[in-house]
């Protein structure tokens, strides 16, 4: 025997709203996958603005930029 999909834990719904749940479950399911995002920077580009540390302009920051 296997063990249940679903298991109604607290409550006592009535017939319908176990079919509406069962029903939104399986469209959920079912459902393709979303497209992926073509509009996210490349690998490359995205490593060089995580790499680098920003610039803190304000006095004797020089002398900070040659340290990193």
């Amino acid at each position: 025997m296997t063990d249940p999909v679903l298991r109604i834990v607290k409550g006592d719904p009535t017939p319908e709203e176990l079919a509406a749940l069962i029903a939104v479950v399986t469209a959920r399911a079912t459902a393709p996958a979303p497209p992926p995002d073509t509009t996210r920077a490349s690998n490359w580009s995205s490593y060089w603005r995580n790499a680098r540390t920003p610039l803190r302009p304000g006095p004797n920051q020089w002398r900070a930029s040659a340290h990193p």
